[in-house]
């Protein structure tokens, strides 16, 4: 049977302590027992049911974990309060001084400088592949790889990973496959592909209202327990621990992901046809013209289409700033970071998102100066919101006024 992963969040059914249809939030960082030993079994992992400090685990964070998890077909899941606090427990539980890593070079930046800048320090190596390219990827494993890492559609090119090559690579290796899904929550299920670990940052489309950061790691409930472990847990030690009054509102917003992803993307897909006709750069995976195109689609849960991630070169960054800055001022969204919110919101990955990526890096992967990211809203007549879009590029030269195209 297909797998549907909407069904699987509304197949989660909570009450409240009082009968409440959310549940109940558990505004408590430590826990009460009722025996010395029942103590001792929760400290030693052996009981159920029994919280001890919420850095370690809530029942609030454990309601939205397994509501991620179902999502994306694991057993398990553990939030933090970051999309980074998820990511590196997950590497550093993985991997150990001496372990190599090979990761996708399209990624998001935060991720990148934690690879290339902080994990040296541990002795853990990172090599950086076009994870389009299986035979580079390949060619990149050493006796000392430990993780194969990307996202199924990278940040900010968009590019789009062939996961179910990539895990075959991965498990003929003995690698661990972790895939950040940030992108494309509900659309691409990673795990059904053999991705081991699934990674979100809850702070974009899931949680989708721009007011909290929030990250999941989701896999293995011997995975989720080894992070968790009170000896050697990465998530435990390091503390990036998720409050349980923001567990419990992006909770609540997950319920309506599925309606928004379905608007995100079917906006997205406009406004990128409409810029390619004009004779625009656009990249956007439901574009056939993108090299990804095929890939994406046999890999999508068709309903939620190619995702609300759309870049356009606008042709340099002095025309890309001139360009945000005058839509901002028609408020056409936001010159801000961060994507899934229900306005627009567009940057130049270059110079924000992707800055800390080497400039000569950066042109090798095809991420040019004029490249803006947007994150396309929910806007209810997207019609509108091009010719909007068009105008503020006709009168900053980026595009010619439309009736002189048609002479």
């Amino acid at each position: 049977m297909k797998f549907k992963p909407a069904n699987k969040i509304q197949d989660l059914q909570y009450f409240g302590e009082f009968g409440g249809v959310n549940p109940s939030i558990s505004d408590s960082s430590t826990y009460t027992f009722l025996s010395a030993k029942t103590m001792f079994d929760t400290f030693e992992g052996d009981a159920e049911g029994c919280y001890l400090y919420s850095r370690h685990s809530s029942p609030s964070n454990l309601y939205l974990g397994e509501a991620l998890a179902a999502m994306e077909g694991t057993e398990a899941a553990n939030v933090a309060a970051s999309g980074m606090g998820a990511i590196t427990p997950v590497l550093l539980q993985l991997c150990q001084g001496g372990d190599h890593v090979i990761s996708s070079r399209t990624i998001y930046g935060g991720t990148y400088a934690f690879l290339k800048n902080f994990a040296p320090r541990l002795n853990i190596s990172t090599s950086f592949v076009d994870i389009t390219d299986l035979e580079k990827v390949e060619a990149a494993i050493t006796e000392n790889t430990k993780v194969l890492y990307c996202e199924a559609v990278s940040n900010p090119l968009l590019e789009v990973a062939d996961l179910i090559s990539l895990s075959k690579i991965a498990k003929k290796h003995g690698l661990k496959f972790v895939v950040d899904n940030t992108f494309s929550p509900l659309a691409i299920s990673p795990a059904t592909m053999g991705a081991d670990v699934v990674i979100h940052s809850l702070t974009k489309f899931i949680n989708g209202s721009s007011d909290t950061v929030g990250g999941v790691a989701c896999g293995t409930q011997n995975f989720i327990d080894e992070l968790r472990s009170v000896n050697d847990g990465a998530s435990m030690l390091l503390g990036p621990t998720m409050d349980s009054l923001r567990a419990a509102s992006i909770l609540k917003n997950l319920r309506t992901l599925h309606i928004r992803i379905k608007q995100h993307s079917q906006n997205a897909l406009y406004l990128a046809e409409k810029f390619e006709q004009d004779g625009l750069r656009t990249v956007y995976p439901g574009l056939r013209s993108h090299p990804g195109h095929e890939m994406y689609k046999s890999m999508m849960n068709e309903e939620y289409g190619y995702g609300g991630m759309l870049v356009v070169d606008a042709g340099s960054l002095d025309k890309a700033n001139e360009l945000m800055e005058l839509m901002q001022k028609k408020n056409l969204g936001y010159l801000a970071v961060s994507l899934g919110f229900y306005k627009t919101l567009f940057s130049a990955p270059g110079t924000s998102t992707s800055s800390e990526i080497p400039e000569e890096e950066q042109k090798e992967m095809g991420l040019s100066d004029g490249i803006i990211r947007f994150s396309i809203g929910l806007d209810n007549d997207i019609e509108r919101t091009y010719e909007m879009m068009r105008e503020c590029m006709e009168e900053i030269g980026i595009l010619e006024p439309a009736e002189e195209n048609a002479e």
